[in-house]
């Protein structure tokens, strides 16, 4: 059996967005308070330096969310930011995501959005029998 660590680091924006594709209400301009949690696993501690003990330091989980929120989702027009038409939670979570993925966050597994208090979405590219931690300890329903 292999260890293995997953962290989890919260992060919260505030943004508009419309879903023109939709037949309801989203379709129309509106906002969310967004939450999201970018999860990382990894096998192995680092085992001296000012790291010792840790996976990755929270703080450099948060180094590469800042501009993401900075200069694209806090307090922005989603739409518009991100370039995605339609941006979904489902896109959104995509594309945070691959953001970070292209700017080689070491041991990236998957980001969570909440767009509301009761909806949420994970998207990894692992199976989800890697994320069984994940739902058990944040109570998500997984599809």
């Amino acid at each position: 059996m292999t260890n293995e660590w997953i962290l989890g680091k919260e992060f919260r924006f505030e943004a508009a967005h419309e879903l023109p594709h939709h037949d309801g209400k989203c379709a129309r301009l509106h906002g969310h308070s967004w939450r999201g949690v970018v999860y990382v696993s990894g096998t192995a501690l680092h085992e001296s330096g000012p790291k010792a003990g840790m996976l990755i330091d929270y703080a450099d989980i948060k180094h590469f969310l800042k501009p993401l929120l900075d200069d694209y989702l806090d307090h922005y027009f989603l739409n518009k930011t991100t370039g995605l038409e339609n941006p979904t939670s489902e896109e959104i979570a995509r594309w945070i995501f691959e953001q970070l993925d292209k700017q080689g966050l070491s041991g990236l597994l998957a980001v969570r959005i909440d767009e509301t208090c009761t909806s949420s979405c994970v998207y990894t590219l692992t199976p989800k029998s890697s994320l069984q931690f994940i739902k058990e300890s944040h109570a998500i329903t997984m599809g």
